[in-house]
């Protein structure tokens, strides 16, 4: 395995900053000198993820996950710690220099997901040489775009528009030079592969022929996929020749249920006014970008997921709706409305609640950024959607509808979290559907009772006949001394010399990573070997030594004496070393008269000599 070199690997710490690396996934607000979002790690409410740019780490207060940027790549796009800096050190263009003898890394050492990565790059570049370039496929592709389609060249430079040659095998030769892996190859998406065959220019067929070529970025802003619009080039023998749109089959790196079509660039331009505008198809999103509204994004021609509101829910709270507002386009927001709820979005549908098919590609091509406007004041609430949706003629509704329509509305408004946006959603409802707020009220209490009666009724999950041990109990890291004698090496560093001549390694607990991490600093400091703290790499051994060094490097500790406060750590581990000794010393002396093979004199010295040891504890020597 290829060893990078530790001065290349300082380089890249001190070049790349870790704003720039973390804003690719959440955004982030300036909060004095640190910045501050939701985590990318858990699904919050409030943002508790903070990063500091000049110590180069973050930190969750709400999970815990803490790191370097290189921690970061690696949780993040699922990368050994090797691969984390190869990226960084592409996407940077810092050269990355490998130890003597260990080589640079083959594609046999690389991982699965990015080299998929590198063969959608390369394919996303190929196919928008083809839309560019001078021949009948490209000529006939750049007039669909801009005759038909009524988009501008610019817009297909800036999103990398594509086309694929209806018999074209120049990608899969490209691909093939570059020497990819087989898997790869196999696993990629872009080819029909038959199992069994070998590997070659004639066993790729390529997927995607005669069509319009999108690429699809994840939220980092990487192609991990395409979407294939049919045009009058797609063959006849295209096994999809009928579907108007084909996406990229699930791969190691696009599952289409956990993406959302330009979340990389609209994520940017949220904000307070600005919220994310839901459209049901790429080219709504292509289309609402050309005209100025930057915020649009769209599925992935599937119905929404929980998984893609929580993703969402990284980068802002609100969202309004643009569905069409036919039958099929109000069936798809209420069944999108509830998991927004869950996922505590706030959302509004804008062009109201209406039969009228509204397509936002036709809207924003006749009146530009002025259509969005136009619909937006027509916008309804969650409530006003739902109400009107579910019960269209409250006025003249029998009791029994209304019955029935509060009752779905209750089952819904049971999705948000917060029992004061509940209230909230119910005020609002009752004069909608011309109920009596209190009669609204009290159902609603009576159907959430019922459901939670239900919910506890429900059988425990069976269990094995013989009963589980419990777990050992954890050690409070925290509360241990080695934990801020750790804290003290690191960010006092000129304690450590003294430290470690002091501190026997045979009193340090090793049962928890603190104690494990102490315990090799102190070496380090003993044999003039301590790389300083912002060297660590070569000594940190797990994931967990990483998340705790970095957690701690992450906050300053004010501490005014922090000789005062070693010394304390000092009498702490020397109390808990010899407090044991002394309580079987005095526990045989007891003892003495009834076990004549008891040294009471022995005993007795021994017994003296640890408690002078304890009236004189362990301290550093003075400067």
């Amino acid at each position: 395995m290829p060893v990078i070199k530790p001065t290349c690997l300082r380089d890249v710490k001190l070049r790349v900053n870790i704003v720039d690396v973390v804003g690719r996934v959440a955004t982030l607000r300036k909060a004095g000198a640190r910045f501050k979002g939701l985590c990318p790690f858990h699904n919050e409410k409030s943002p508790s993820f903070h990063v500091d740019p000049d110590k180069g780490f973050y930190k969750c207060f709400g999970c815990g996950k803490a790191g370097d940027v290189i921690t970061f790549v690696r949780e993040t796009e699922q990368l050994n710690f090797t691969e984390a800096i190869e990226t960084l050190g592409k996407r940077f263009g810092i050269p990355i220099e490998y130890e003597e003898g260990s080589g640079g890394p083959s594609r046999e050492e690389r991982s699965l997901r990015q080299e998929i990565f590198d063969i959608h790059e390369t394919a996303a570049e190929h196919f928008h040489q083809v839309f560019k370039s001078d021949s009948p496929t490209g000529d006939w592709m750049r007039a669909y775009w801009t005759d038909k389609r009524r988009f501008s060249p610019e817009l297909a430079e800036e999103f990398k528009i594509g086309a694929a040659d209806p018999a074209d095998t120049s990608l899969a030769a490209a691909l093939l030079r570059k020497k990819h892996s087989e898997d790869a190859l196999r696993q990629c998406g872009l080819f029909f592969v038959r199992d069994g065959a070998l590997l070659g220019l004639g066993s790729l067929k390529p997927r995607f022929r005669g069509r319009l070529m999108i690429p699809i970025r994840d939220h980092q802003g990487r192609v991990v996929a395409f979407t294939a619009r049919q045009t009058d080039l797609t063959p006849q023998d295209d096994p999809a020749r009928e579907a108007k749109y084909v996406n990229s089959p699930e791969t190691p790196i696009f599952s289409k249920s956990n993406l959302l079509f330009n979340l990389d660039r609209a994520r940017s331009h949220v904000g307070e006014g600005k919220p994310f505008v839901l459209v049901e198809g790429q080219l709504d999103s292509l289309r609402s970008w050309s005209v100025g509204l930057k915020t649009a994004i769209a599925p992935q021609g599937t119905s929404i997921t929980e998984g893609q509101l929580i993703l969402l829910r990284r980068y802002h709270t609100q969202v309004e709706c643009f569905f069409d507002g036919d039958s099929a386009g109000q069936k798809a927001a209420l069944r999108f409305l509830p998991m927004a709820l869950k996922a505590g979005l706030e959302v509004r549908f804008l062009g109201g609640a209406t039969d009228t098919k509204i397509d936002p590609d036709l809207l924003f091509l006749e009146k530009g950024l002025a259509g969005y406007d136009e619909v937006r004041t027509r916008s309804l609430s969650a409530m006003a959607f739902a109400c009107r949706a579910l019960l269209p003629s409250p006025e003249t509704a029998t009791p029994e509808q209304k019955a029935r329509t509060a009752a779905e509305l209750h089952a819904l408004i049971l999705n948000a979290e917060s029992e004061v946006a509940r209230s909230q959603f119910i005020a609002e409802a009752a004069p909608l559907l011309r109920l009596p707020l209190a009669a609204l009220q009290t159902d609603f209490g009576r159907q959430r009772d019922r459901l939670e009666r239900q919910q506890s009724a429900r059988p425990p999950a069976p269990t094995s006949a013989e009963p589980t041990p419990a777990p050992p109990p954890k050690i409070a890291t925290k509360d241990t001394p080695e934990h801020h004698l750790l804290i003290l090496v690191l960010h006092f560093e000129h304690l450590g010399n003294p430290l470690s001549r002091t501190l026997p390694h045979e009193w340090i607990d090793l049962s928890h990573p603190a104690g494990v991490l102490l315990n090799r600093f102190l070496a380090e400091f003993e044999q003039d070997a301590w790389p300083g703290r912002d060297h660590l790499d070569d000594l940190l051994e797990t994931p967990d030594e990483r998340t705790l060094v970095a957690s701690l490097l992450f906050e300053t500790p004010q501490i005014d004496d922090p000789v005062k406060v070693v010394n304390e750590g000092l009498r702490l581990v020397q109390a808990r070393a010899l407090e044991p000794r002394l309580r079987q010393i005095e526990l045989a002396l007891a003892n003495t008269s009834t076990d004549s093979n008891v040294d009471a004199n022995s005993l007795f010295k021994e017994l003296l000599d640890f408690k002078r040891q304890l009236r004189a504890p362990l301290r550093l020597p003075a400067a």
